[in-house]
C-alpha cells in the first residue's frame, strides 16, 4: 500500500523490521486528493495567480486543507485532517521559439505515523516543463525528494522518485498519465513503479458569478498502479495494487472547493488491520496565491 498502509506498517512492522511507515493521499504532488493535492501537481496546470520572480521566472504559492492526506489511496494520517503548503519557482522559457522551462520547489504535510517521531513530510522537487500547442499540450519530466523529518535513519523512509507527466487538454475533457520510478521506495521496500491516468471535464453549465466573483465546476476522475517490490516492508499484502478516485472540484473566489471519492483494492485484513485503505470521501479546499 502505500504509506499510509507502511504507516500502519509502522506499527506492525516495528516490531519486525523497526517499522516501515504510513501512507495516504499523491501530490502534486500528485493532486490534494491526489488530484487537488499536491504534489507537485500531475495534472494538465489550469491558469493560476503567479508573482514574478528574478531572471524573469514566476513564483507560484499555495496551501490546502484537506480532511485526509491519501498518498495513492491509502492514508497517511490515520484519516485525521492535513494542511499542506507549497511553492514553486519556475523559469521563463529558455528559447523563445521552444516553450521548455526549469522549475523547482517544495510541498509539506502533516502525517500521522503511530509508533514514529514522524509527524511531517516534507517533499523539495524539481523538473523540466514542456509547454506547447498554445498550452494545450504539456510535459513534464521531473524528480521527488521525499523528506521525513525526524524518522530514524533504520526506518529508511526518504526516497527519491522521478516521473514523466504527459497532459493535453482537448476542451471539453482534459487528459493526463504518468509514470513514476523509485529505484528504492518508502521503508527500504526496493524497486517501485506507479502509473496512473486521470480525466478531467469542465462543466461549462456550471458557469456564472456570485457577487461578480465567477464560480466554475469540473468533475475527475483517476486510476493508478502501484508495484513495490518488497511490498512486505512496504505494508501492503502483494506486490501491487490499485487506487481510484472520483471528484468534483468547485472554484469561487479562487478558492478551489473539492470533495472525491477515494479507494482502492486493499481489504482491512490487508491494510495491517486498519481502515486506511477503505473507500472514504475526502474534502479539500486549497488557494492558489
Amino acid at each position: 500500500m502505500s504509506r499510509s498502509l507502511a504507516l500502519t506498517a509502522a506499527a506492525a512492522l516495528t516490531c519486525s523490521l523497526l517499522t516501515p511507515a504510513a501512507q495516504a493521499q499523491d501530490r502534486s504532488k500528485e493532486q490534494t486528493t491526489e488530484t487537488a493535492q499536491a504534489q507537485p501537481s500531475d495534472s494538465a496546470p489550469a491558469e493560476k495567480p503567479v508573482w514574478r520572480a528574478p531572471f524573469g521566472g514566476t513564483f507560484t504559492a499555495g496551501a490546502a486543507f484537506a480532511t485526509d492526506y491519501s498518498y495513492r489511496g491509502i492514508s497517511q494520517t490515520q484519516r485525521q485532517v492535513a494542511f499542506q503548503p507549497t511553492i514553486t519557482y519556475e523559469t521563463a522559457p529558455f528559447i523563445e521559439q521552444v516553450p521548455l522551462s526549469l522549475y523547482v520547489g517544495a510541498w509539506a504535510s502533516n502525517v500521522y505515523y503511530p509508533g514514529t517521531n514522524t509527524a511531517a513530510e516534507i517533499d523539495t522537487y524539481g523538473g523540466f516543463r514542456y509547454k506547447g500547442f498554445d498550452g494545450k499540450f504539456t510535459a513534464d519530466l521531473g524528480i521527488i525528494r521525499y523528506n521525513y523529518p525526524g524518522s530514524t535513519g533504520t526506518l529508511y523512509y526518504d526516497f527519491n522518485e522521478f516521473g514523466l507527466v504527459l497532459g493535453y487538454d482537448f476542451g471539453a475533457v482534459q487528459l493526463s498519465g504518468a509514470i513514476r520510478y523509485s529505484p528504492n521506495f518508502f521503508a527500504n521496500s526496493g524497486n517501485a513503479w506507479y502509473k496512473w491516468a486521470q480525466a478531467t471535464v469542465p462543466l461549462p453549465f456550471i458557469d456564472f458569478k456570485l457577487f461578480n466573483e465567477p464560480v466554475t465546476a469540473k468533475l475527475f476522475g483517476t486510476i493508478g498502479n502501484q508495484y513495490v517490490e518488497r511490498y512486505v516492508n512496504y505494508g501492503i499484502p502483494n506486490d501491487n495494487y490499485w487506487d481510484w478516485q472520483l471528484g468534483v472540484t468547485v472554484t469561487v473566489y479562487g478558492v478551489d472547493l473539492t470533495l472525491a471519492y477515494i479507494g482502492t483494492n486493499i481489504d482491512v485484513a490487508g491494510c495491517l488491520n486498519t481502515m486506511n485503505c477503505e473507500d472514504r470521501v475526502i474534502f479539500s479546499l486549497s488557494k492558489t496565491f
